[in-house]
């Protein structure tokens, strides 16, 4: 059975890390500060003092950061993961970033004999907890079919994509429609609000119609019940919509009502709110249509 390296703790990654122990896989995890292992080190995993140390013996090795900036420190940079790696390995970014990255990954890992996938998720901390991500990747299609039952104890579903960075393409034009639906339901619900209807009565109207969807139904109900305790951050939903914007412009697409709830994202970030839910950026539109929405 493959030896598993896991790269980074954030909430996704114990999750992730921590079905693979179930699934009965050898562990090895690393993370910046080793106080979050303390958990799957307990369930069975082994921690490791550095990158370097942790991939050492890998087979696969895994990884999904916050941005960007944090995955060309870890392979790039302080990490040093590149110059860690040897032919052979595979290794596997799950991070939310732009396809220009997962490029230069891909390319840099190639001139080490180490094939590479881009394969970001769709979920958040339940569905990362409990196998219940949706998994789509880029890359080679044949290292895709290798990789798969390592990706199942994770899975609600696995989608191949394509080549090199369409994973990461992919997750962005996910993100897109996740963004629109949270603005669509808080222009909604509070147009609802103000007109007089009951909250609980339009979820629902929403939750049976043509156009229902599961984000309206656990969002519209902690909406109602004024949570927005973290399952994915919204400050890393900004991250995601400054990287829709600049993947977008690289393609020279319009992405008008994208490019508007950006604004409003931007605005609850900057009063405070980027530690909470994505969805406490409803917040603002709620400000700005003079709402003062009680807990039902």
């Amino acid at each position: 059975m493959e030896k598993i390296t896991y790269l980074g703790l954030g909430i996704m990654g114990r999750g992730m890390a921590a079905n693979l122990l179930k699934a009965g896989y050898p562990v090895t995890v690393w993370n910046r500060t080793p106080d979050k292992a303390t958990a799957l080190v307990e369930q069975g995993a082994q921690l490791a003092g550095s990158p370097a140390e942790a991939v050492a013996e890998a087979d696969v090795i895994m990884y999904c950061l916050s941005d960007d900036r944090a995955v060309e420190d870890l392979v790039f940079g302080s990490g040093n993961l590149l110059n860690s790696v040897k032919a052979g390995q595979i290794v596997i970014d799950m991070t939310t970033l732009h396809p220009d990255t997962s490029r230069r990954e891909a390319a840099a890992y190639a001139e080490k004999g180490v094939e590479f996938l881009d394969a970001p998720v769709f979920g958040s901390k339940n569905e990362a907890a409990n196998g219940g991500l949706w998994i789509v990747v880029g890359g080679k299609r044949e290292l895709y079919d290798r990789v798969l039952p390592l990706l199942k104890p994770l899975s609600e579903t696995t989608h191949y994509m394509g080549g090199s960075a369409m994973g990461a393409s992919m997750k962005l034009v996910g993100n897109l429609v996740v963004a629109a639906q949270l603005e669509a339901l808080g222009e909604a619900m509070i147009l609802a609000t103000k007109a007089g209807l009951n909250p609980q009565d339009v979820l629902d109207v929403l939750h049976v119609t043509d156009f229902k969807s599961p984000i309206f139904d656990g969002v519209g109900a902690a909406l109602i019940e004024r949570d927005f305790s973290t399952f994915f951050a919204l400050k890393l939903m900004l991250k995601d919509a400054n990287l829709i914007a600049k993947f977008a412009q690289d393609l020279n697409v319009p992405i008008p009502a994208s490019a508007a709830t950006r604004e409003v994202i931007k605005g609850a970030v900057n009063k405070g709110w980027g530690e909470l839910n994505a969805s406490a950026f409803i917040q603002n539109l709620e400000e700005q249509a003079g709402v003062q929405v009680k807990k039902q």
